[in-house]
């Protein structure tokens, strides 16, 4: 095994990386193959084959050669942070957060790294001192992973001090369990120790057995939700919410996200649904499949506080993996889930519950790309 190669390699990385871009997964592993058909090789190629192999589904195998690249070059963070991944998917958790905090060491996430003067919690008691948890990544997981802030205040017998984004800041008011909350972006008060929110999983040993917890830990906020229950009063229900596509800036968009048209099958008379898509994909609303009762809520919707109440309001939440769906995961609120054929890791395998969110169902792609037969499936449910 070696991290050099032949003078042809680069023309062949290249080569690799243009198919797997173009979705050609099973193209670039049959180009790979033989370079590697004698188990060795420069892992260059070995981690474009990993690349190849993991859309397939093919998860086994995909993690046989992550240990392998991890084995050989240890101080390759993305391989470990690729490697964290695949075992928080298989649900070997206590491994996985271990590997997951190498995520830092990422191109596109050193920008987001807090470089904090403290020490990081390692999950042992610190009574009479003063613990910073702060928020890092995306909203949908601020939502997931608030849970945890309780559990790392009653285990560290800390004073903790929450920090969160101004975004999701009303909502962590309501939720409790910490002593002091701030806005990212201000100053914090003194702290001895700290801890980034998805650090917590791994300084408290979490494992699937701890989960869920208290559901829900969120709540909306009771003037807001008796405002959403007035203005859809007169909509004929069931009511069903509708997100169908994530943020556009994610880097893995184009796998998790539809187009509205995709949903014709969930049209039916006897349904009313109400989009609470943002972005871009809001103005697909406009012209809703036939036979689809749909109002637009998306230009009155101002904050995570709307969507919140939206929420208590309607009987179901229909949605790609997005924000909303940890939102309504947390406010123990019914959400229906569309997922990809090898999902986010937070989704695992096989099944079509979750352990994170008693109140979701999982409907997930049967094969690459096969968004109809998992529409279908959700439809049949309805």
């Amino acid at each position: 095994m070696s991290a050099a190669g032949p003078p042809g390699l680069a023309a062949l990385a290249q080569q690799a990386r243009a198919l797997l871009d173009a979705g050609r997964y099973e193209d670039a592993e049959a180009l790979l193959r033989p370079h590697l058909a004698t188990g060795r090789g420069p892992l260059p190629l070995w981690r474009l084959l990993a690349a190849a192999l993991r859309p397939q589904g093919r998860i086994a195998a995909t993690r046989a050669i992550q240990e392998m690249l991890v084995a050989h070059a240890p101080g390759d963070f993305p391989a470990r942070f690729d490697l964290a991944e695949t075992l928080l998917l298989t649900g070997e958790f206590e491994r996985g957060w271990r590997e997951y905090r190498y995520r830092y060491s990422l191109g596109h996430t050193k920008r987001i790294e807090r470089k904090v003067q403290r020490p990081r919690w390692d999950g042992e008691p610190i009574p009479g001192r003063t613990l910073l948890i702060h928020d890092e990544q995306g909203y949908g997981d601020t939502f997931q992973f608030m849970r945890l802030v309780p559990w790392a205040k009653a285990r560290s017998g800390a004073r903790v001090v929450l920090e969160v984004n101004a975004e999701t800041l009303s909502l962590a008011r309501r939720m409790g369990g910490y002593d002091d909350v701030v806005v990212r972006g201000s100053l914090p008060p003194p702290f001895d120790l700290h801890c980034e929110m998805m650090s917590l999983p791994m300084a408290m040993g979490l494992t699937p057995a701890d989960l869920p917890g208290p559901i829900p830990y969120l709540h909306a906020d009771g003037a807001r939700v008796e405002t959403w229950r007035r203005r859809l009063a007169g909509l004929p229900r069931p009511l069903v919410a509708l997100v169908w596509a994530g943020r556009p800036t994610h880097f893995n968009d184009a796998n998790r996200s539809l187009r509205l048209g995709q949903l014709a099958p969930l049209a039916r008379s006897g349904l009313t649904f109400v989009s609470i898509q943002k972005g871009p994909a809001q103005a697909q609303a406009q012209t809703p499949p036939a036979g689809m009762s749909l109002l637009s809520l998306g230009e009155e919707i101002g904050d995570f506080e709307d969507t919140a109440a939206i929420l208590g309001v309607v009987d179901l939440l229909v949605s790609v993996d997005s924000s909303p769906v940890h939102l309504a995961g947390a406010l123990g609120r019914p959400a229906w889930v569309l997922l990809p054929f090898v999902p986010d890791w937070r989704w695992l395998l096989g099944r079509d519950d979750s352990p994170w969110y008693p109140s979701l169902r999982l409907f997930r792609q049967p094969a690459r790309g096969d968004w109809a037969s998992a529409i279908s499936s959700l439809a049949d449910a309805l």
